[in-house]
């Protein structure tokens, strides 16, 4: 038992909550950023805001980041997903300058579009840039626990662990993705409330 009197493996349990839901969002929104990344340079590669802006005959990330705009519906988990994709894009082009030719740097641009630029331009398959989506995701609720509640580490690498089946299911639905409309649009309303909430308390625990 947690502190407070809850259960320790409830920690477990949303992680597994947000594989089904926020991170199957987020993991299929970077497989497809990946795909059209791959597309010849005939086809549209640059993310802009204007929609008018998209060239090509088929659908270019812009079109990506408004797919992944309307399945995250909380403004505060958007605004926190572009925030955390600015700087990781500023890395990224330090360590990879190629990705630069496909994302504008002087914008917030979601997390899971720079994962899925950064997947295709270091020749990571559809299933491994999954992989990496699920296992962050997965990690960064079980380090959070770590700093949180008295469990032992042991234990918390054994919740990772247990994850394993429900990474690999999550893997064969999404690699799979090609299209922005085939982004799944699994909400997980008290997430989202819970990231409100969190946005507005006087002692906020993380950033994200």
């Amino acid at each position: 038992m947690g502190a407070d009197g809850k259960r320790l493996t409830d920690v477990a349990e949303y992680a597994r909550d947000r594989l089904h839901t926020v991170t199957r969002v987020e993991a299929a929104t970077a497989t497809v950023t990946r795909h059209l990344t791959l597309l010849p340079p005939t086809r549209v590669k640059r993310l802009h805001p204007d929609p008018r802006l998209d060239e090509g005959g088929v659908a270019g990330l812009g079109v990506v980041e408004r797919a992944w705009a309307a399945r995250t519906c909380s403004q505060v988990v958007r605004g926190v997903s572009r925030r955390q994709g600015r700087l990781l894009l500023r890395l990224a082009v330090r360590v990879w300058p190629e990705v630069g030719e496909y994302l504008p740097v002087d914008r917030e641009v979601p997390r899971p579009i720079v994962l899925g630029v950064v997947a295709a331009v270091n020749g990571l398959s559809a299933e491994q840039l999954v992989r990496v989506v699920a296992y962050d995701d997965v990690q960064t609720v079980v380090s959070a626990s770590l700093k949180l509640l008295p469990v032992d580490p042991a234990e918390a690498a054994g919740w990772l662990a247990g994850l394993h089946d429900e990474i690999e299911r999550l893997v064969k639905d999404v690699a799979p993705l090609t299209e922005p409309d085939a982004i799944p649009a699994d909400g997980a309303p008290l997430i989202d409330l819970f990231a409100h909430q969190h946005a507005t308390e006087r002692m906020r625990l993380f950033h994200a």
